[in-house]
Formats: C-alpha cells, structure tokens, sequence
C-alpha cells in the first residue's frame, strides 16, 4: 500500500511552504506529495493570502528540490491548459525530477475559478479530457524522429515534434471521478491509475468495480492500473487535539469523522485497511493546514510504522 500526501494550496500556501511540507514528507517517508490544480479559494472561512500558485510551476520547482518523493497533481483540470503543452510541461519536470512526475488529468468543475480569471468553461467536458488524454500520451509515445498528428473535435495538431520526452516511459496517468460510464471508459482506455475520493466505503467499491468492467470491456487486464482513494485526513492522539486540527482548517470535528481518514493513529490505519481490502493500492491523506508539521510527525510515526 503507497500513502501520499495531498495538498490544498489554493486555501493559501506560498511555494516556500509547500517546498517545507514536501521535505517533510519525504523525509518522513510518504511516497508521494500531490497538490491540487486550482487558482481560488475555495470557502469563505480561508482568505486564500497570498494567492494562488501555479501547479506545474511548484511541481517544476519542487522537483529540483526534493531527492525521491514521487510528485504530481491530484488533478489538473483539462480546461486551464491546451494539451500540447501540457504534455510539454510535464514531459520536463518528469525530466527534472529524475523521472518521479505523474499527471492527474480531469475535466474541472468548479466554475467560479474560471469565471475570476476569464479561463473558457464549457457545459460538455468530457470530450475535451479524452482528447487531451489522446494528445499527451500520443505525443509522448510517438517515436524521436516521427511526427504526431491530430485532427479532433475540439484540438488539431498538425505534424507535431512531439518533443521533449520524459524520463518514465510512461508517465503515470491518474483519471478520477465518480461518473457512471465515461469516466471508467477512460480510465480504461488512458489510465495508469484510477483515483476516488470524498465518498463512503460502498460508494469505493462501487467504483473500483465500475472502472474494473470498463477495463475488462475492452480487453484490458483489469489488474493493470491502480486504483487509489483519496480522502481528507486528521490524526490525534486525543479529542482535543482532533478538534483543535479540525478548527484549524474550519471544518466540524463531527461531520469529519462520517467518512474521512479521522481519528486516532489506530482508527486511521484501520480505516485505510479497509481500503486496501476494497482494492485500493494507494491512498492520498488530504493535509490541509502545511505548517502543521507535528501532524506529518505523528502520521508517520503511528500511522505509516504500522502499515509495514
């Protein structure tokens, strides 16, 4: 079972920070540190100061500065980048870190971001995912020397370098969601790993074995990809501590608790049991609060030491 830390950013972090939080995480021993792509708060309860970072830029920087973690976005919306360059952009921080970069691909949803910064935000989407997804792995996967062409709906490349190649052959792909029929179509068909979060157990199995038949579908051993779960996360020793955490990212310690990573080391490394026994081989432990460096302490002491 991998555990990774995923970040929120946009509630407000400088790159600084992120880069403190990434060095702990892996010198705490997590096996990756992924952030989200988004370029507004989200909730009137965080002032978002000093303002948004770019993902990629912070992937970029954090890959020249940390040694081994694996790093990515958990994800980034199709909307906010054409997919030539994206393929571009991670093709090169791939580069840069040594070949520790996976990308998270998903259509975006949250429509007042890209109304503040006047970022195209089509009611049909998912169209423009899986050409995206056609376009980054095409142009990786097409030989030096060899041009890549694509004449779509919605993208055309003509005669592309398809250049630079990154280091992993392939890059990790993660597609996730809870959609019905598209998403695990294109998680079969794309997809190194399928991600599920902010949902119950029940809903998780459901998924798993949704994306599952979409792989068996269409020829593709199921036990391919990775199935991962991603879930908000508060650890403590004590009520308490539990709740001074859940105030310090304004969330109710009570409602917490229904369906996250929550409580105790020992209730979380059940709880995350359970996931590996629904099929999950990675779970992402959403840290909101990045200066609560005690809480990546605790994690990996009582939590990670007990998942051998």
């Amino acid at each position: 079972m991998e555990i990774c830390i995923f970040t929120e950013p946009q509630q407000g972090a400088t790159y600084t920070e992120l880069l403190a939080f990434a060095r702990a995480a892996e010198d705490a021993g997590f096996d990756g540190f992924f952030r989200s792509d988004h370029y507004l708060r989200m909730g009137d309860a965080w002032d978002g100061l000093p303002g948004p970072t770019d993902a990629w830029t912070t992937l970029a920087g954090l890959a020249r500065e940390t040694r081994s973690i694996r790093l990515g976005t958990l994800v980034s919306a199709a909307t906010f980048r054409h997919p030539g360059i994206l393929a571009i952009q991670v093709a090169q921080v791939d580069e840069m870190s040594g070949g520790r970069v996976e990308l998270g691909l998903g259509t975006g949803w949250y429509a007042e971001e890209h109304e503040a910064y006047g970022i195209p935000f089509p009611d049909k989407r998912f169209g423009l995912l899986e050409e995206q997804l056609e376009i980054i792995t095409g142009s990786w996967s097409t030989p030096i020397g060899q041009t890549f062409s694509f004449d779509g709906a919605h993208y055309t490349l003509t005669d592309s370098p398809a250049l630079p190649k990154p280091v992993q052959s392939p890059v990790p792909v993660i597609v996730g969601g809870g959609g019905r029929k598209r998403t695990p179509a294109i998680a079969a068909r794309f997809a190194t790993e399928f991600n599920i979060g902010f949902v119950a157990e029940d809903v998780i199995a459901e998924k798993f074995a949704g994306v599952r038949a979409a792989a068996t579908e269409i020829g593709r051993d199921p036990d391919s990809l990775k199935y991962s779960v991603a879930l908000p996360t508060i650890v403590a020793r004590t009520d308490a501590e539990f709740r001074a955490r859940a105030q310090a990212i304004h969330t109710d310690p009570d409602d917490f608790r229904l369906i996250n990573f929550a409580g105790s080391p020992a209730a979380v490394v059940d709880k995350i049991g359970r996931m590996r026994e629904l099929g999950a081989d990675r779970v992402y432990l959403q840290l909101i609060d990045v200066r609560d460096f005690g809480h990546v302490d605790l994690i990996a002491s009582e939590v990670l030491s007990q998942l051998g």
